[in-house]
């Protein structure tokens, strides 16, 4: 796991834990965004019916849009430093023989 002396050394990441986190605060602003938009969607449809309903449907689609896109930006960013941690064993396995 993650200890605070992780912080003062190099030989470890802190970023793979980390992420979760960062995952979980952008799911989290993607959320209140999405709810905000379609709360005012629903004020906007007091004056105009479609132009609150559209405003409604964009909000829906950007909360689905913001939590796949910071899935895939969570997966990418472990992803590069799982082949940073493979990369590091082909070296070591390279140097013994």
């Amino acid at each position: 796991m993650f200890e605070f002396r992780d912080l003062f050394q190099w030989d470890r990441f802190i970023t793979v834990h980390v992420i979760k986190i960062f995952y979980w605060l952008a799911i989290a602003l993607t959320g209140l965004l999405g709810i905000s938009g379609i709360l005012s969607g629903l004020v906007a449809m007091a004056i105009s019916p479609f132009g609150g309903l559209i405003t409604i449907l964009v909000s829906l689609v950007g909360i689905c849009a913001g939590v796949i896109f910071s899935r895939i930006l969570a997966e990418f960013i472990l992803i590069v430093f799982r082949i940073n941690e493979h990369l590091g064993v082909i070296r070591d396995q390279g140097t013994m023989r």
